[in-house]
């Protein structure tokens, strides 16, 4: 039997997370002095509550290799194969550890680590392929190959509503932050190649900025692969988000259209009112 793992960063619903099995090895939230398992003890909206109250921005680490052989024990007492898929190594260190950890166990015939170099749903498209594989029968090996070869072609970008707390965490320079908020400047952060770059700034109202991203995609959109789009926020108003299906929804491309909560992990560093569009490319 083959089994998937991932870190808490895909931003999968728990009900899908459920429905097919998926084990979840959680990444570290620090705010002051306590230390929490993501999506286990510490929620988003307490993040929020304890950035606001500290101006401050709680800090993230990966599990240990220690945390990895854990989880692994679990398939290797029953002999089953495994694959992890995780967060881009250029962001944590969650994909090294569950090699490590393999090895230490000497069980690394049968796990295969693939770097999504992605994060939050982007994560999740990965997934959804790995698991469609694993359902239809392919082996480790294959749904290995398969998914190195998707990555590259997940679209994941984000509309960040402030700088806050990109600055508070030391990721974007004090006059930066205070220069957009002051123009009401709203960056759209991409993840290319594993990594996050600013590709435009927009300015204006949150609805309006949002709207006029998810349109300027529209011809990627058009030849996305149809079966799944994600829209994937930190708690962002009902109205916008809705405006946000229905424009998917007249593209009449994707026969699922998603709704998904960022988790804790990007939820520290982006903050509040942060929406993406993440999808995977046509060939």
């Amino acid at each position: 039997m083959i089994r998937i793992y991932a870190d808490s960063t895909n931003d999968l619903s728990p009900e899908y997370i459920s429905r097919h099995d998926i084990k979840i090895i959680p990444l570290y939230i620090t705010m002051g002095d306590r230390t929490g398992k993501d999506g286990i003890d510490i929620t988003v909206d307490e993040i929020f509550k304890w950035a606001g109250e500290n101006r401050s921005v709680p800090a993230t680490a990966a599990f240990s290799p220690a945390d990895a052989e854990e989880a692994l024990k679990e398939a290797m007492e029953a002999g089953d194969d495994v694959v992890f898929i995780g967060i881009s190594s250029d962001f944590s260190g969650a994909c090294q550890a569950v090699r490590l950890a393999a090895t230490d166990l000497e069980y690394e015939d049968h796990v295969v680590v693939v770097d999504s170099r992605n994060l939050s749903s982007g994560i999740g498209l990965v997934i959804m392929e790995a698991v469609r594989m694993r359902d239809e029968g392919a082996n480790i090996r294959q749904i290995e190959t398969a998914m190195r070869e998707l990555a590259p072609r997940v679209r994941a970008s984000f509309v960040i509503d402030t700088l806050e707390y990109l600055h508070r965490g030391g990721r974007c320079s004090s006059v930066t932050a205070l220069f957009a908020g002051t123009l009401k400047i709203k960056p759209k952060i991409v993840v290319e190649n594993g990594k996050m770059h600013v590709a435009q700034k927009y300015r204006g109202s949150l609805h309006a900025v949002i709207m006029r991203y998810v349109q300027e995609m529209e011809d990627e959109l058009r030849e996305a692969k149809p079966e799944a789009v994600y829209i994937t926020h930190s708690g962002v108003d009902e109205a916008i988000v809705e405006d946000v299906k229905k424009y998917l929804a007249s593209l009449s491309r994707f026969r699922d259209i998603i709704e998904t909560r960022a988790g804790g992990i990007i939820s520290c560093h982006c903050g509040p009112g942060t929406l993406g569009v993440l999808f995977i490319a046509g060939r």
